[in-house]
């Protein structure tokens, strides 16, 4: 038996949950930057927690801060709260499914920032070009969309973009850092906590009870899908290598979805499976014949959460 293989199966499931709890919380009337702060407050607590009894200290680099934050706005601030925006319009299937799409904006911007980074050819640009029919099929644009659903869509659609611009930026000025996985993560969810502690009171007013179920939710998205599944794809990665960790990508739609219409009965039409098999279809397509890690969903990280460039040391976000 595998040893990594109930790593494998519980960091999937653990990403794939998150949609279902994010519309848990927001279906309870939680505002989304209220959600986004919760998860990455809750987060940041586990993941320093874990540095602390690592017996691990803070760097006092300003760069290393400088550019933690930048990560934090573009891995978390900003797509955790769009995800959340989106999923007050459109149910956590489409928004788990919309997810699987980060490598796919990974892919663009590492070709049009970072200078190492090989450019595409001919079998990458066609995944690329298949994972924008994907993307159609899943929404359903032949037979339209509501306001409100396309809306939402997009700003799913925006938060997975906001994540291939954070890989990119993360390759280009993280990548060769020296501290640890533990480091960098407390890091930079440490920043979006603080980054949208200043927003979110001004943005929707004072925070409130939002019942017990919501409550629980916002718990296990921080403490778990924000804090330590990232120390448990680190895991992963030492224990079975990148190319194994990267598959959670291919997985974690399956579990949004199977989750979205078992917990919340949320309808799952033929084009989200089939829309979702395309974008699968064009990630590993666009995967380098090279394995380096992907980039997940939701995952974030997250997050989304959770592809074409590679996190320092293994990291992936949480969607």
């Amino acid at each position: 038996m595998r040893r990594w293989l109930p790593g494998f199966v519980a960091l999937s499931a653990i990403w794939g949950a998150s949609f279902a709890l994010i519309k848990v919380a927001v279906d309870a009337g939680t505002p989304p930057v209220w959600v986004a702060l919760w998860r990455c407050l809750l987060g940041a607590v586990t993941l320093w927690a874990v540095l602390l009894l690592r017996g691990e200290r803070a760097p006092c680099d300003r760069a290393l801060w400088g550019h933690s934050a930048v990560v934090a706005v573009l891995l978390n601030t900003v797509p955790f709260t769009l995800f959340s925006f989106g999923e007050t319009r459109v149910s956590s299937v489409l928004a788990g499914v919309m997810n699987a799409t980060t490598p796919l904006f990974t892919l663009l911007f590492a070709v049009l920032t970072v200078p190492e980074e090989r450019r595409p050819d001919a079998r990458r640009l066609s995944g690329l070009a298949l994972g924008f029919v994907g993307v159609l099929v899943v929404l359903g644009v032949w037979r339209g969309l509501g306001a409100g659903a396309t809306t939402g869509a997009l700003a799913c659609l925006a938060a997975t973009c906001c994540y291939g611009a954070g890989f990119a930026y993360l390759r280009r000025f993280l990548s060769g850092r020296p501290e640890s996985v533990t480091t960098l993560s407390a890091l930079q969810i440490g920043c979006a906590a603080a980054e949208l502690a200043l927003i979110a009171p001004l943005a929707a007013g004072a925070p409130h009870w939002p019942g017990r179920a919501a409550a629980a939710a916002l718990l296990v998205l921080g403490a778990l899908g924000t804090g330590l599944a990232y120390l448990l794809n680190l895991g992963l990665v030492r224990a079975a290598g990148a190319t194994v960790a990267s598959a959670v990508t291919y997985v974690t739609p399956l579990w949004s979805t199977a989750f979205g219409a078992a917990l919340l009965a949320e309808p799952v039409g033929w084009n989200a499976l089939a829309g979702g098999a395309l974008v699968i279809a064009a990630v590993a397509l666009t995967r380098p014949r090279r394995a380096p890690v992907a980039a997940p969903v939701e995952g974030p990280t997250e997050g989304p959460t959770e592809g074409p460039t590679q996190p320092p040391k293994g990291r992936q976000p949480v969607g």
